[in-house]
């Protein structure tokens, strides 16, 4: 049987933890729009403001992602409760495998091509992501990401000065592994769209700028976003940030969406159910403390912003009619039809490893084209990078090779590609220093003892 803190411990009830435990909140910064080292480099301009596209349900689309979280865990925390009632709570949402990196590389490519690791790469130029698709209709973008040190930084990791904790050694509150945008070298190649991969200082500049892109992808550095911290640590970065961002016509008008969602549940052995809300001025009144029981899956985020603004699609997981159900709200205005999945017809994503592709040294096959004749919820085509082998498809492809057994890894994997910066001062060559081990290792510690004390089955 397989236990949540959710269902030990009521959420009306004092959490009792002996020994270690999550370190106490330590805000970045004297407010979601002040300036702050611990929110990244410096801020050197602010985007300029774009036209307007109108969208079928919402003008602006903006989701922040946290980490490693079951659904019932979030769902009893009371911050999310909360938020639940002014929005809409997605119930049946789910990330589509393990560990992190291949779920924020699927949600704007896709696809996670055979990943199952969070190890550095670089996908080549001739596959596509949103990015390509929101530019074909003007529609601007950026990505936002908390602790990074600079704009379109490649870093695989940056560390600096631990905010939290001043007097333990520096601390890596970035990785690149959250980054989704910079992983791909047809965003990560071209300094245009590099530039648009911005950092909390960034965004304070262009919230007061009113310059927010009509796109954004923002992520939490890794102790606000419960990485590794737990999910009461970034329900208080979520009063802390996001509430009064709620509160400001530059960040949420009436037509904007905010979606809060999580890249995986923390609890492998049970399928990758995680919580999901659409909060913001675009969400309709009527809708507002209710509940969707659709399913979906991070693809949906992809067909959704395809289908509210008529794009073309990505030919890849976009276009699963099983797994890429588009929004209800949204399918509402539009008149797409989303397909019933319900009980033993909901996939299992929470495999990981014996997927093949073209990340996937085990099991390796090279990228393939996209399926062109796809349809996706957009209406337009598929979109096709003029340097794809169009002949080259999963239908053809060849069979897949064993490259570890060989001491070889995937092409896309290793060093930085030929665009990348020298790595900027501090930053580590390793995922996480020693002061990340230990917060990790405190925060499963804590859920641990948490169990054994409050699970009477253990008290004899």
């Amino acid at each position: 049987m397989v236990f949540s803190l959710a269902t030990l411990l009521p959420w009306t009830l004092p959490i009792v933890v002996l020994g270690a435990q999550a370190p106490n909140f330590k805000a970045p910064s004297e407010g979601p729009l002040i300036a702050s080292p611990n929110f990244g480099g410096p801020s050197n301009s602010t985007l300029p403001k774009s036209p307007i596209v109108p969208g079928r349900a919402f003008d602006r689309f903006l989701q922040i992602w946290f980490e490693n979280t079951d659904f019932a865990t979030a769902s009893s925390t009371t911050v999310f409760r909360q938020l639940a009632q002014q929005g809409i709570l997605l119930n049946n949402y789910f990330a589509l495998t393990h560990p992190s990196e291949p779920n924020y590389v699927a949600s704007v490519g896709g696809d996670f091509f055979g990943m199952h690791d969070d190890n550095l790469y670089n996908i080549p130029t001739n596959i596509s992501t949103i990015v390509d698709l929101l530019e074909a209709k003007n529609v601007s973008w950026a990505e936002y990401q908390e602790s990074m040190p600079s704009d379109g930084f490649q870093g695989f990791n940056f560390t600096q000065q631990d905010y939290v904790t001043p007097s333990a050694p520096p601390y890596t509150y970035y990785v690149r592994k959250h980054n989704p945008l910079i992983i791909f070298d047809s965003v990560a190649s071209i300094p245009s769209r590099a530039a648009r991969i911005r950092n909390f200082n960034d965004f304070a500049a262009d919230v007061n700028a009113s310059a927010i892109p009509q796109w954004a992808f923002i992520t939490p550095n890794l102790v606000d976003d419960a990485h590794d911290t737990n999910i009461d640590y970034a329900a208080q970065w979520i009063q802390f940030w996001l509430l009064p961002l709620l509160n400001n016509t530059d960040f949420n008008d009436n037509r904007t969406v905010v979606m809060i969602t999580f890249d995986e549940n923390e609890t492998m052995t049970i399928n990758n159910q995680v919580l999901t809300l659409l909060l913001g001025g675009g969400i309709p009144e009527k809708l507002r403390g209710t509940t969707d029981s659709t399913y979906y899956t991070h693809y949906s985020i992809l067909s959704t912003v395809q289908n509210n603004w008529g794009l073309g699609s990505l030919g890849r997981g976009d276009t699963n009619a099983t797994m890429a159900n588009v929004f209800s709200f949204v399918a509402e205005v539009t008149g797409w039809k989303n397909v019933n999945v319900t009980d033993n017809a909901i996939p299992l994503t929470n495999i990981s490893g014996p997927i093949p592709g073209p990340l996937n040294s085990d099991v390796y096959i090279p990228f393939t084209a996209p399926n062109v004749s796809a349809v996706g919820a957009g209406g337009g085509k598929v979109f096709v990078a003029p340097n794809i082998n169009l002949n080259l498809t999963a239908a053809n492809a060849p069979a897949a090779v064993n490259l570890t057994g060989q001491g070889l890894n995937v092409p896309a994997s290793g060093p930085l590609n030929s665009s990348a910066t020298a790595p900027a001062p501090g930053s580590s060559p390793t995922t996480s220093g020693a002061s990340n081990l230990m917060r990790m290792t405190i925060k499963h510690l804590s859920m641990l003892t948490v169990f054994v004390v409050c699970n009477p089955l253990l008290w004899s």
